[in-house]
């Protein structure tokens, strides 16, 4: 298991309207890179799960990749999802990857070519990150051949190299037993997460939360 939190940027393109409208909150209520890492550090007390930080290059660079880093591993990030940071202009920030001993998690997505594919997985560590669908995140309903497609050539391609993750629009513990079963590694599920917190009352968060994670974990 991985937790995934998201450092809210201003601009988050790949994140559908759900992830977007939660990090816009977040930023009108305050949010900053500091407050985020206090944040971590209270996660971190609780858990020795991976906690992979979630955000977009333009904060890192803005900060400096190794000065972001350092200070993300010192709070207790294990590592990074860049949804916007191509592989081939990765080397600054992968040199402070190396130096600090955490994952950088690339993506790739349907149409990705094998041979790009192939150079995402020599950069990457942790897994893969396969995008599901195209476009953004948020809550699919059906599995596309062209996904199902993207599973089995990216599992071939990364030949047990390196795990295959499929995230964006899965929803269900169903869609996530689909997945596995085509060939998934694994499953990552954020915005069906803060539909349930945006639309249950407070006091229930926690035990739905914790129920809706068990029937996912469950389901594969």
């Amino acid at each position: 298991d991985i937790i995934e939190l998201g450092l809210p940027f201003s601009d988050p393109l790949a994140d559908g309207p759900v992830i977007q409208n939660a990090a816009h909150l977040a930023l009108t209520k305050g949010i900053s890179t500091t407050k985020f890492f206090d944040i971590v550090k209270k996660i971190r007390k609780e858990t020795n799960l991976p906690l992979v930080l979630m955000t977009y290059t333009n904060i890192l660079y803005r900060q400096g990749f190794d000065k972001f880093i350092s200070r993300a591993k010192k709070a207790g990030i294990d590592g990074f999802i860049l949804p916007d940071m191509p592989v081939e202009e990765a080397s600054l920030y992968l040199d402070a990857i190396h130096k600090y001993k955490v994952d950088a998690i690339f993506l790739a997505s349907p149409n990705t070519s094998k041979e790009r594919i192939k150079k995402i997985i020599r950069a990457s560590s942790g897994f893969l990150y396969l995008v599901s669908v195209y476009g953004t995140t948020g809550v699919q309903q059906k599995i596309k051949k062209y996904t199902i497609d993207a599973i089995k050539n990216s599992k071939k391609i990364s030949g047990g190299k390196i795990p295959v993750a499929v995230g964006f629009g899965i929803s269900s513990p169903k869609q996530a037993k689909s997945f596995v079963k085509i060939g998934a590694d694994a499953i990552i599920v954020g915005s069906a997460l803060l539909r349930l917190i945006d639309e249950i009352e407070p006091n229930k968060i926690e035990s739905r939360i914790e129920n809706f994670t068990r029937r996912l974990k469950r389901s594969i």
